[in-house]
């Protein structure tokens, strides 16, 4: 139970180095906290806590934000969802507010341009109505004739387009002063600063009020000083059409203090005409914009920075910027709405396209998933119904044939384990066919020694002692491998033992009864060319045409030291002698079961002792190494380098030599050794 709860509380920290950290950084906050408030008086203490504390916030707002979006962004749809969002809509909407915003600017900037236009033009007039007077008074001056009465009626004459025109003539140090009606009015103007030389024309704040002045030097020191008030009215006369109009001036230091225009009715900046925008639709919304013109310190000379604003609406615009066109006007705007309306459509097209594609696809994905956990859970008979024709339609069916084949290799699988235990069952059977624990006999010493190259073999040997002083040789080599071949290794091993011991021949065909009976029925010593000749007789006829079997057959009698054999077209047998002579035991016939009728030729060996017999199949000679093949050479050289060892360890270092000889490549066939040495 311990540790389970340890377990439990390892599994509970945070996998990642952000979560660690975070919650260290917790808990650190808290022992600050806690510290902070022991000790309030601290600063440091305080400042540390404060910066943990965001530190820790920080690390939380980052953890929980990953936590969200690996939760939210799991599910195939809602990337699909974000993925859309970032490509379709994200895009359109920046679009349109970056449309919004340079139609904006496009707007205010077209309205402004009308507005300071209109002034500078009002502007221009003056200066020319200035300069066209000041020639005038000039020319009366020159001829003698100037005075004040002739000088208001001029102005008078000049004033019809400024009804608050005010005119101020300088002749030397002397001024007058005259209304747009051309009356003498008290001195208004001073003289202009040193920094405004000659003739100009600008708009100028001077006693606290916004003016259009304009100054024209002529001969004989004449200076003539036209100013008009900036007044609502004339913000109104000069700038009709157009929507509300302020003017917001510098203040004394020169900066521009702009308010936001007040609707009508409400408290309203400086200069403001005071005019209401009615809006032509319901959508046709209002918008305000600034821009900036120079304004003159009359006292000083300086040039300082005033602001024009302007209510308008976008009706009043395109109704000024399209005045020409007339009529055709609303052929434009339609126009421009078809387009808006068809764009829209496509948009529209679009999200319903983009949801379509991302509900097949994540539909495909959720089939898919569902599928995989039929499969995780061993249920290999789910199928996902197709009913689409697309890429994702050949991902299902794949997963479907995938299922199918694995429902096939499951089979197969449990076939081969079946058909792997039957064989292990068949190895162990035909292990126990084998002799084990046999020695041999007094005077012969025997081993014997078989590796498959498949789990069962089609090698063949035994010894089969016929009573205390002879015993029974058998090798041999069935044809083909694996399982047919190990079951007529079994069909062999049992004629042959059944054969070996039957005292009187009685199962022997005709042909072979001659072998075990002498003059006078009496019952001869085994010969093995008799159990060779029963021994085809029945596999030619128990045994399908294609199969045979190589066979050496021999009868060791130790009364006579005589080894007595007969060979079936099995490899020859080598004896080598204690005086180091080599010799093979070459007597040989055909091969058993391929052939009716067939005779076969025995002969006897005399064996002394110290004398060994090696007898083997050709998987111990025939294997190649680099097209080299392994040779009877190779087999004698171990045989002789090894001959004073036990049986069993020769057998060992020919079986070892051969599988190195291989080296990594699969064993090509049965490998099997039958070792006798006289005593």
């Amino acid at each position: 139970m311990i540790k389970l709860a340890v377990r439990d509380r390892v599994r509970r920290i945070p996998p990642t180095k952000l979560g660690r950290a975070t919650l260290w950084l917790g808990a650190f906050t808290v022992l600050l906290t806690v510290l902070h408030s022991i000790d309030v008086a601290s600063p440091t203490l305080s400042g540390w806590a404060t910066f943990v504390t965001l530190v820790f916030a920080f690390c939380s707002v980052l953890l929980v934000s990953r936590w969200a979006l690996g939760h939210i962004l799991w599910r195939l749809r809602n990337r699909l969802i974000v993925t859309y969002i970032f490509i379709g809509v994200i895009p359109i909407v920046l679009l349109l507010l970056m449309a919004a915003i340079a139609s904006y600017l496009f707007a205010g900037q077209f309205a402004t341009y009308i507005a300071s236009s209109n002034l500078q033009s009002e502007l221009q007039h003056l200066a020319a109505a200035n300069d066209a007077l000041a020639t005038q008074l000039s020319a009366l001056d020159r001829s003698g004739k100037f005075n004040e009465q002739i000088a208001g009626a001029l102005t008078a004459a000049s004033a019809e387009n400024f009804p608050q025109r005010a005119v101020t003539v300088w002749r030397g140090e002397k001024s007058f002063v005259f209304s747009a009606a051309g009356d003498l009015l008290p001195a208004l103007a001073a003289k202009p600063p040193v920094a405004i030389a000659g003739n100009f024309s600008a708009f100028v704040i001077d006693r606290d009020s916004l003016y259009m002045r304009a100054v024209k030097h002529v001969e004989r020191g004449l200076m003539v000083i036209s100013e008009v008030p900036v007044t609502p009215e004339l913000l109104r006369w000069a700038i009709p059409d157009l929507g509300s109009v302020a003017l917001v001036p510098p203040d004394r230091r020169g900066s521009v203090q702009v308010a936001p225009l007040a609707p009508a009715g409400s408290a309203r900046p400086l200069l403001d005409d005071g005019r209401v925008v009615v809006p032509s639709t319901r959508f046709d919304p209002a918008f305000t914009f600034y821009t900036l013109f120079n304004v003159v310190d009359w006292a000083t000379g300086t040039a300082q920075t005033g602001a024009i604003g302007v209510v308008t609406r976008p009706s009043i615009l395109y109704a000024g910027l399209f005045a020409t066109l007339g009529d055709k006007m609303k052929i434009l705007r339609f126009g421009l709405l078809g387009i808006a309306v068809f764009f829209g459509l496509i948009e529209l097209a679009a999200l319903y396209i983009g949801i379509r594609l991302s509900r097949s696809m994540t539909l495909a994905v959720a089939k898919l998933y569902s599928a995989t956990e039929h499969v995780n859970r061993g249920d290999f008979t789910h199928r996902i119904h197709i009913r689409t024709r697309d890429q994702m339609a050949s991902l299902e069916q794949s997963f479907n044939s995938m299922t199918e084949s694995l429902v096939n290799l499951l089979a197969e699988q449990k076939e081969k384990q079946r058909l792997e235990s039957e064989l292990a069952i068949g190895h162990e059977v035909q292990n126990s066919l084998f002799p084990r624990n046999f020695t041999g006999l007094g005077s012969l010493e025997v081993y014997g020694v078989c590796r498959p190259a498949r789990s069962v073999s089609g090698d063949y040997y035994d010894f089969i002692p016929l009573g205390a002083d002879r015993l029974v040789l058998a090798v041999g080599d069935i044809s083909g491998k694996g399982i047919s071949a190990a079951l007529l290794m079994a069909t062999v091993h049992a004629f042959i033992r059944a054969y070996s011991l039957e005292p009187d021949g009685l199962l022997a065909p005709r042909e072979a009864a001659m072998y075990y009976r002498g003059d006078g029925g009496v019952p001869s010593q085994l010969a093995p060319r008799m159990l060779m000749t029963t021994l085809n007789y029945q596999l030619f006829r128990g045994t399908p045409p294609e199969k045979y079997a190589t066979m050496f057959l021999a009868c060791y009698d130790a009364a006579l030291r005589e080894l007595k054999y007969c060979n079936a077209g099995h490899l020859a047998p080598i004896l080598l002698t204690e005086s180091g002579a080599v010799s093979r035991l070459e007597t040989s016939g055909t091969v058993v079961g391929l052939f009716d009728h067939a005779t076969y030729e025995e002969s006897t060996v005399a064996m002394q002792p110290g004398d060994i017999l090696v007898a083997f199949s050709d998987g111990v000679t025939e294997p190649e190494n680099a097209s080299v093949e392994f040779g009877e050479q190779r087999l004698i050289d171990l045989v002789q380098e090894h001959r004073h060892k036990p049986l069993s360890l020769i057998g060992e270092a020919i079986t070892r030599a051969v599988a190195e000889w291989i080296g990594p490549a699969e064993q090509p066939d049965d490998v099997t050794v039958v070792l006798a040495r006289a005593r």
